[in-house]
Protein backbone atom coordinates (compact mmCIF):
# COMPACT_ATOMS: atom_id res chain seq x y z
CA UNK A 1 0.00 0.00 0.00
CA UNK A 2 3.03 2.27 0.06
CA UNK A 3 2.90 3.64 -3.52
CA UNK A 4 -0.60 5.10 -3.53
CA UNK A 5 -2.58 6.67 -0.73
CA UNK A 6 -5.02 4.30 0.94
CA UNK A 7 -8.66 5.16 1.54
CA UNK A 8 -10.86 3.12 3.88
CA UNK A 9 -14.57 2.90 3.02
CA UNK A 10 -17.23 1.74 5.46
CA UNK A 11 -21.01 2.17 5.50
CA UNK A 12 -23.73 1.04 7.85
CA UNK A 13 -26.43 -1.12 6.23
CA UNK A 14 -28.85 1.73 5.52
CA UNK A 15 -26.02 3.81 3.98
CA UNK A 16 -24.35 1.22 1.70
CA UNK A 17 -26.28 2.30 -1.40
CA UNK A 18 -25.37 5.93 -0.67
CA UNK A 19 -21.69 5.05 -0.44
CA UNK A 20 -21.82 3.01 -3.66
CA UNK A 21 -23.45 6.00 -5.41
CA UNK A 22 -20.78 8.30 -3.95
CA UNK A 23 -18.05 5.98 -5.27
CA UNK A 24 -19.68 5.91 -8.72
CA UNK A 25 -19.90 9.71 -8.79
CA UNK A 26 -16.20 9.98 -7.87
CA UNK A 27 -14.91 6.89 -9.67
CA UNK A 28 -12.25 8.79 -11.62
CA UNK A 29 -10.81 10.34 -8.46
CA UNK A 30 -11.04 7.12 -6.45
CA UNK A 31 -9.18 5.23 -9.17
CA UNK A 32 -6.03 6.95 -7.92
CA UNK A 33 -6.43 5.43 -4.45
CA UNK A 34 -5.82 2.00 -2.99
CA UNK A 35 -9.12 1.23 -1.25
CA UNK A 36 -9.82 -1.04 1.69
CA UNK A 37 -13.40 -1.64 2.72
CA UNK A 38 -15.43 -3.79 5.05
CA UNK A 39 -16.88 -6.85 3.32
CA UNK A 40 -20.38 -5.95 2.16
CA UNK A 41 -19.53 -2.30 1.61
CA UNK A 42 -16.58 -3.29 -0.55
CA UNK A 43 -18.82 -5.60 -2.56
CA UNK A 44 -21.33 -2.82 -3.21
CA UNK A 45 -18.55 -0.44 -4.27
CA UNK A 46 -17.10 -3.06 -6.62
CA UNK A 47 -20.54 -3.72 -8.11
CA UNK A 48 -20.89 0.00 -8.84
CA UNK A 49 -17.25 0.54 -9.90
CA UNK A 50 -15.63 -2.73 -11.00
CA UNK A 51 -12.45 -0.96 -12.11
CA UNK A 52 -11.51 0.32 -8.65
CA UNK A 53 -8.74 -1.32 -6.64
CA UNK A 54 -10.76 -2.48 -3.61
CA UNK A 55 -9.55 -4.94 -1.00
CA UNK A 56 -12.50 -6.38 0.89
CA UNK A 57 -11.93 -7.17 4.55
CA UNK A 58 -14.32 -8.89 6.94
CA UNK A 59 -17.81 -7.54 7.56
CA UNK A 60 -17.79 -4.75 10.16
CA UNK A 61 -19.49 -6.73 12.96
CA UNK A 62 -17.24 -9.73 12.25
CA UNK A 63 -14.01 -7.80 12.71
CA UNK A 64 -13.76 -5.61 9.61
CA UNK A 65 -13.96 -2.39 11.63
CA UNK A 66 -11.11 -3.67 13.78
CA UNK A 67 -9.08 -4.66 10.72
CA UNK A 68 -9.37 -1.14 9.36
CA UNK A 69 -8.51 0.23 12.81
CA UNK A 70 -5.34 -1.87 12.78
CA UNK A 71 -4.43 -0.48 9.34
CA UNK A 72 -4.93 3.04 10.68
CA UNK A 73 -2.70 2.28 13.69
CA UNK A 74 0.09 0.93 11.45
CA UNK A 75 -0.07 3.98 9.18
CA UNK A 76 -1.45 2.07 6.19
CA UNK A 77 -4.70 4.05 5.89
CA UNK A 78 -4.48 7.72 4.99
CA UNK A 79 -8.15 8.67 4.97
CA UNK A 80 -11.47 7.23 6.22
CA UNK A 81 -14.92 7.66 4.72
CA UNK A 82 -17.55 6.07 6.96
CA UNK A 83 -21.20 6.66 6.09
CA UNK A 84 -22.81 6.30 9.51
CA UNK A 85 -26.50 5.67 10.10
CA UNK A 86 -27.22 7.58 13.32
CA UNK A 87 -30.83 6.38 13.47
CA UNK A 88 -30.18 2.64 13.68
CA UNK A 89 -28.80 0.86 16.74
CA UNK A 90 -25.58 -1.04 16.02
CA UNK A 91 -24.76 -4.19 17.97
CA UNK A 92 -21.06 -3.56 17.31
CA UNK A 93 -21.21 0.08 18.40
CA UNK A 94 -18.13 -0.43 20.58
CA UNK A 95 -16.07 -1.39 17.51
CA UNK A 96 -17.36 1.64 15.61
CA UNK A 97 -16.37 3.97 18.45
CA UNK A 98 -12.93 2.33 18.67
CA UNK A 99 -12.41 2.83 14.94
CA UNK A 100 -13.37 6.48 15.13
CA UNK A 101 -11.12 6.95 18.15
CA UNK A 102 -8.16 5.55 16.19
CA UNK A 103 -8.83 7.89 13.27
CA UNK A 104 -8.78 10.80 15.72
CA UNK A 105 -5.70 9.59 17.63
CA UNK A 106 -3.70 9.04 14.43
CA UNK A 107 -5.04 12.30 12.98
CA UNK A 108 -6.27 10.99 9.65
CA UNK A 109 -9.03 12.79 7.76
CA UNK A 110 -12.42 11.19 8.46
CA UNK A 111 -15.78 11.87 6.82
CA UNK A 112 -18.93 10.49 8.44
CA UNK A 113 -21.48 11.65 5.87
CA UNK A 114 -21.69 12.43 2.16
CA UNK A 115 -21.38 16.21 2.53
CA UNK A 116 -18.08 15.88 4.38
CA UNK A 117 -16.87 13.13 2.05
CA UNK A 118 -17.51 15.42 -0.94
CA UNK A 119 -15.38 18.12 0.68
CA UNK A 120 -12.66 15.65 1.60
CA UNK A 121 -12.46 14.21 -1.93
CA UNK A 122 -12.38 17.70 -3.47
CA UNK A 123 -9.66 18.78 -1.02
CA UNK A 124 -7.55 15.65 -1.62
CA UNK A 125 -7.87 16.03 -5.38
CA UNK A 126 -6.41 19.56 -5.33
Amino acid sequence: MADRKCLALIAHDQKKDDLAAFAKAHEATLSGWKIVATGTTGGRVLDACPGLDVTRLKSGPLGGDQQIGALIATGDVDCLIFFVDPLTAMPHDVDVKALMRLAIVYDIPMALNRATAEQLIDFRRN
